[in-house]
C-alpha cells in the first residue's frame, strides 16, 4: 500500500508556472487596448448610417448642403435640419421623410399653391408682351409724326402750325396765326393749299380724326357767334369741311368738338399766351382695335390700367368703349 501511494504521479500544488507568465501577458493586452480606446478621437459621422433609421419618425429633411455650418456636435443635430414655415420652392422638398428603400420618390406639392404661381407667371409674360406689342405702336405713331412733320415743314418753320404725339395721338395744331381771322371762323384763302398737305397725310394714317376748336378766355358777342362756344365750334366744323373735300378720307372717321377756353396751352395772361391758346387741332387716334388681337385686347381691358398709364394712353379711345364700360 505504501508502494502504491509512492508510485501515484500527482501535479504539484499550486499553479502552473506558466500561469503567471499569461495573467501578465492579458492584463498587459487589455491595458494596451483600453490605452488605445482611451487616445482614440471618437468619429460620429459613421453613425449616420444608424441615426437614418429614425428618418421616418422626424419627418424632417435629412440632406444639408456641404457647406453649411455645423449646427452641432450630435447625432441628431448632424443629421436633421431644422424646419421652416415658410413657403417652400418647388424644387426642394421640406416635411417629407426619404425612403431609400424606395424605386421611386413620390412629391406632394400644394397644387393650389402651384396653380395660383402658375397663373401669375403667365399673365405676367401675356402682360410683357403686350406691353411690348404697344411700345412698338407707339414708336411707329411716333414714326407716322415725323413724316408728317416733314410734309408740313414750311408751315412749321413759319409758326403756323405744330406737331405733337401722346401715346397713339397725333396732334396736329393749327394757330390762328395764318388760318383764321380774328373773330371769324372762315379759313384764309391761302390756307387750302395747307389743308390739302394734312388731307394727303391723312388719307395715309389710319385711325379716327377728332378735329378741335379752342378760343382765349376773351369774351365774344357779335351777330354771328354768341359765346366762345359757337366759335370754337364753327372753326373745327370748317377744318372739317376743307379735309372731306373730295370725300377723299371716309367722313365716319371724323368728330367734330368745340371747347371754348375750357382747355387752354398755356394761362390766357399775356397776348402771346391768349394767341397760343386760339387753335384748332387735328387728333388722330391710331387705335389698338386693328393691332392687337381680341385675348389681348380683353386682358388689356381687365387688367392692363398701369400699362395703359404707364404709356399715357387714354383708354377712352384706345377701345369702342361704352360710357359705362370706361376704367
Amino acid at each position: 500500500m505504501a508502494d502504491e501511494e509512492h508510485d501515484c504521479k500527482c501535479p504539484p500544488p499550486g499553479l502552473p508556472a506558466y500561469m503567471g507568465t499569461f495573467a501578465d501577458l492579458m492584463a498587459l493586452l487589455m491595458c494596451f487596448f483600453v490605452l488605445l480606446l482611451s487616445f482614440s478621437e471618437m468619429d460620429a459621422m459613421k453613425f449616420k448610417r444608424l441615426a437614418g433609421s429614425m428618418a421616418q419618425a422626424f419627418g424632417v429633411q435629412n440632406k444639408l448642403n456641404v457647406n453649411d455650418i455645423p449646427k452641432g456636435t450630435s447625432i441628431i443635430a448632424q443629421e436633421f435640419s431644422p424646419g421652416t414655415p415658410d413657403p417652400t420652392p418647388i424644387n426642394e422638398i421640406w416635411q417629407k421623410t426619404e425612403d431609400v428603400t424606395e424605386m421611386s420618390l413620390e412629391v406632394q406639392c400644394n397644387e393650389e399653391y402651384d396653380v395660383e404661381q402658375g397663373e401669375v407667371s403667365s399673365d405676367a409674360g401675356v402682360k410683357a408682351r403686350i406691353r411690348q406689342q404697344l411700345e412698338e405702336l407707339i414708336q411707329q405713331t411716333e414714326q407716322d409724326a415725323i413724316d408728317l412733320a416733314q410734309s408740313l415743314h414750311d408751315q412749321i418753320v413759319a409758326g403756323e402750325i405744330e406737331i405733337e404725339t401722346e401715346g397713339r395721338k397725333i396732334i396736329i395744331r393749327i394757330r390762328e396765326k395764318g388760318s383764321f381771322r380774328s373773330g371769324s371762323a372762315e379759313l384764309v384763302g391761302n390756307y387750302a393749299d395747307v389743308m390739302e398737305e394734312i388731307r394727303a397725310v391723312l388719307r395715309a394714317k389710319p385711325g379716327k380724326i377728332e378735329v378741335q376748336g379752342h378760343t382765349d378766355n376773351v369774351p365774344i358777342a357779335t351777330a354771328r357767334y354768341r359765346s366762345n362756344w359757337e366759335l370754337s365750334s364753327s372753326r373745327a366744323v370748317s377744318v372739317a369741311q376743307e379735309l372731306m373735300r373730295g370725300n377723299e378720307i371716309n367722313p365716319r372717321r371724323f368728330q367734330v368738338s368745340g371747347f371754348a377756353e375750357t382747355k387752354p396751352l398755356v394761362a390766357n395772361d399775356s397776348s402771346e399766351n391768349r394767341a397760343r391758346n386760339r387753335r384748332v387741332e387735328i387728333v388722330i387716334q391710331q387705335g389698338l382695335d386693328s393691332d392687337l388681337d381680341q385675348a389681348d385686347l380683353e386682358v388689356l381691358k381687365e387688367e392692363g390700367q398701369d400699362i395703359l398709364r404707364d404709356l399715357n394712353l387714354d383708354p377712352d379711345y384706345m377701345f369702342d368703349l361704352d360710357p359705362s364700360e370706361v376704367f
